[in-house]
């Protein structure tokens, strides 16, 4: 099986239909690729419901990715995933943290990101 984490940010674009802000190769992946989000990227996007920074609560982001994308949630062992992200000094950020972590931990995956840290710390991220 092929597939392709997405971070929040690229999930949230996705969802708002905002793909003109994704890199050519982005889009290259999301097509060719199963696509995951880890539960936290579900976490973060309750987060920025509450915080009033997406419209939509998580369950109905969730839900139109899944219908739309096929998106599906990995059922990746939470142990295996914070075992993994122990040791990122590169960042402070619980959800980028266990976000990257995901990724590595289900054989070093693609991680789909526009975020320039990300890609500076983690080798299979995609932009």
């Amino acid at each position: 099986m092929s597939w392709a984490y997405l971070d929040t940010h690229i999930a949230t674009w996705l969802h708002a239909g905002l793909t003109d802000k994704l890199s050519r190769e982005a889009k290259r992946e999301i097509e060719k690729r199963d696509l995951l989000i880890s539960p936290m990227v579900y976490l973060e996007f309750d987060y920025l419901y509450q915080r009033e920074k997406v419209r939509y609560p998580a369950a109905i982001i969730f839900a139109e990715l899944s219908g739309t994308f096929g998106i599906t949630i990995c059922p990746f062992s939470f142990p295996a995933i914070v075992i993994a992200a122990t040791g990122f000094a590169w960042t402070s950020d619980p959800f980028d943290h266990l976000i990257v972590a995901h990724a590595q931990a289900n054989q070093n995956s693609n991680l789909i990101t526009a975020d320039e840290t990300i890609r500076k710390h983690y080798k299979n991220s995609v932009w």
